[in-house]
This record gives C-alpha cells, structure tokens and sequence, in this order.
C-alpha cells in the first residue's frame, strides 16, 4: 500500500510539474538526487564495512559470545514463551547485538531469520506470537550505543564533528526501547486477561 502512495505522489508531482512548465527542474532533480543517492550510498557502505569488520574480530574474540551472555537474561524475560535452546534465541541476541552497535542494515537478516524461528513455534500461522511483537518492537526502537550509520551520513556532508549525536541517540533509542518494552509488557497482560 506505501509503495502506491509514494508512486502516487511522484506521478502527481511531475505531472504538476509539466503543467506549470517546470519540468526541467523536476528532470534536473531527478540526476540530482539520483547522484546523491550513489554517493550517500557509497559513504555508507564504506563505514558497514568497516563496522562488519570490527564485528567479526569481536566474534573471533568472543566478544560477541560475551555480549550474547550479557543480554541472554534479557532476552530470556523478554522473551519468556520460547524454549532455552531454540535457534531464535541466537537470531535475537544477534539481531540485539547488531542494533546496539548500529548496525541496522547487518541485524536485518538476523531479526528476519529470528522471525521464521519463532513463526515455527507459532500455533496460529496466519497471526503474530507475543514473541515475534516483542521482537518486532524491540527491532524497530532498537537501542543504539554507536549510531554507525548516522554518523557515516554525517561525514559524508561534512560535518565538523560527525560523533556529536552519540549521546543524543543513545538517550532517545534507550526511551524508545525502555517504552516499546513497556506497552508490549502492557498489551500482553491486557491480552492474558481476555
């Protein structure tokens, strides 16, 4: 349905633009935005590189285990209707892991692969389990201790001092995730009662 919207919008936009006569400033948009678009994304891909980098030497170090071990608790509270040694457990502290050090575009997969593990749990196929709400809200405010991404955007419009939001985006994604684990706790009670 976005994607209907968003083509809507652009249909309707340029075919404004033709009728005002502007059409060569919607064309010179268009080449703008589409080079800028390639070089953000070259900026971008160069930092995920290098942060996927930094991630396997944590794994190789076991850093990575040892973080795994830091949030098993966790996961373990927030998740408590999957059993100990599922293979979502894995995905999930990978997925939390991965979103703590800002690396969204690297925990996506594993919040997908989390996502089929629980949906194998799942006594109703055609609805979400509390589980796959907890995760999905957890994914979506995702607490991030090193906004790799922003800050990548952030170097390539040279900006005088790219870190500057790290403490910013550490307290807000913190409220954002303490309040997604709130109302998720919330709407599972409210749920149990019926």
């Amino acid at each position: 349905m976005v994607n209907y919207i968003w083509a809507g919008m652009i249909l309707i936009g340029i075919a404004t633009a033709f009728f005002n006569g502007s059409a060569e400033a919607v064309n010179k948009a268009i080449f703008e935005g589409a080079k800028t678009g390639v070089t953000i994304t070259f900026g971008l891909i160069s930092i995920l590189v290098f942060w996927m980098g930094v991630m396997k030497v944590a794994e190789e170090a076991g850093l990575l285990k040892q973080m795994a071990r830091l949030l098993g608790p966790l996961a373990r509270w927030l998740f408590p209707t999957i059993p100990k040694d599922h293979p979502a457990f894995g995905y999930i502290l990978s997925n939390m892991t991965a979103n703590l050090f800002g690396l969204g575009n690297a925990a996506t997969p594993m919040g997908i692969k989390a996502m089929q593990e629980l949906q194998k749990l799942n006594p109703k196929p055609d609805t979400a389990t509390p589980a796959m709400c907890t995760l999905l809200a957890l994914n979506t405010s995702s607490m991030t201790l090193i906004p790799t991404t922003i800050i990548a955007i952030r170097m390539n419009y040279n900006s005088a001092n790219p870190a500057d939001i790290v403490g910013t985006t550490l307290l807000a994604t913190f409220i954002a995730t303490c309040s997604a684990i709130v109302i998720d706790r919330w709407y599972q009670r409210k749920e149990r009662r019926r």
